[in-house]
């Protein structure tokens, strides 16, 4: 089989199978509802004829389930490209916005404006988690810098800013939220898709979609980069532009991510290494299928972590770690076999 079919193979394959777990996903829980009560809904609101449903069970679709379902899968898929594209960039297996810190900042700065006010009137939640985010990695960067070279000073210097944002966030909870605030922040921060609505929904897609749009685009570049900066500017890469673009668009997307979800840990750790094992290395095609696998494996998790405890709900973040941690763990006992 070529490249380019088994390219063509596992694009078709995963849009199948993101829109099939959205699909299965909305009727998993008390309501008592099909896979064709789903697509009765969705096609009733696209100017198709009327669901035969009662109006709480269609409402029950598409207000509650089918944006909540959309936002797992935006937010998934969003993160995985991040991880691929931080690995990549930074050549290191074990880079993701949340091992780096980004995800960490991005909350810091979502809070400022949620819980201080700064900035609400100018820039909002989305636009405080893009500074966050921004901040949060300048200075992981910076850190990593005066440590010295190599890739495992990123990740220390990572872990480092991951801990100090954690802690401004929780200080400014602490000492500035109502209890109530306090409660839905710390239940945000472990990740929660639970209050999703349309808008949240659709903006995450669309900064996901143009963001993945970006990394396809630059994916020779990308390429490049996995010899290193030198190799890059060797093979005629503009290094110092196509890496602002690169870290500009994961950190718009992180941003998004983590306004509407809170920070979700892992998801872009692991899911590159597995699309890898299906289509290799090369980011044309390494791309959108981690983005479909990021897609599918959110939407299943934020389906476990609704239903699991019922009727109580988990933190979606709580699902994701149960599953990185252990995969984490095998990166690192592969890398060093390796070594």
């Amino acid at each position: 089989m070529t490249s380019r079919l088994r390219l063509a193979t596992a694009v078709v394959v995963g849009t199948a199978l993101v829109l099939l777990s959205v699909a299965t996903a909305i009727t998993i829980g008390p309501a008592d509802l099909s896979v064709g009560d789903v697509v009765a809904v969705v096609r009733e609101h696209l100017g198709g004829p009327p669901a035969d449903l009662s109006s709480l069970r269609a409402a029950i679709v598409w207000e509650l389930r089918l944006p909540r379902s959309i936002l797992a899968a935006a937010c998934g898929a969003g993160l995985a490209v991040c991880g691929a594209v931080l690995q990549s960039l930074l050549r290191n297996p074990l880079a993701d916005p949340f091992v780096l810190g980004i995800s960490s900042g991005a909350s810091t700065g979502a809070v400022m404006v949620a819980v201080l006010g700064i900035g609400a009137g100018t820039l909002g939640l989305t636009g405080g988690a893009f500074v966050g985010a921004l901040v949060s990695f300048a200075l992981v960067v910076l850190l990593a810098w005066a440590a010295g070279s190599g890739p495992d000073k990123l990740i220390l210097a990572g872990v480092a800013g991951t801990q100090l944002f954690a802690a401004l966030t929780s200080f400014i909870v602490l000492t500035s939220a109502d209890p109530e605030q306090t409660r839905g922040v710390l239940v945000w921060l472990l990740g929660s898709l639970g209050g999703a609505r349309w808008s949240d929904a659709l903006l995450v897609s669309v900064v996901v979609a143009a963001g993945t749009l970006v990394c396809v685009v630059l994916a020779r570049s990308l390429d490049a980069f996995a010899f290193g900066t030198d190799a890059a500017g060797t093979l005629g890469v503009p290094v110092g532009r196509t890496r602002a673009v690169l870290l500009v668009t994961t950190a718009a997307i992180t941003a998004v991510a983590v306004a509407a979800a809170g920070a979700i840990g892992f998801v872009g750790l692991v899911l590159p290494h597995a699309a890898r094992a299906v289509v290799g290395p090369r980011h044309r095609a390494l791309v959108p299928v981690t983005a479909l696998a990021g897609a599918v494996f959110l939407v299943w998790a934020d389906t476990v972590a609704r239903v699991l405890v019922e009727p109580q709900e988990l933190p979606v973040g709580v699902v994701t770690a149960l599953v990185g941690v252990p995969a984490f763990a095998l990166i690192l006992g592969r890398r060093g076999r390796r070594a």
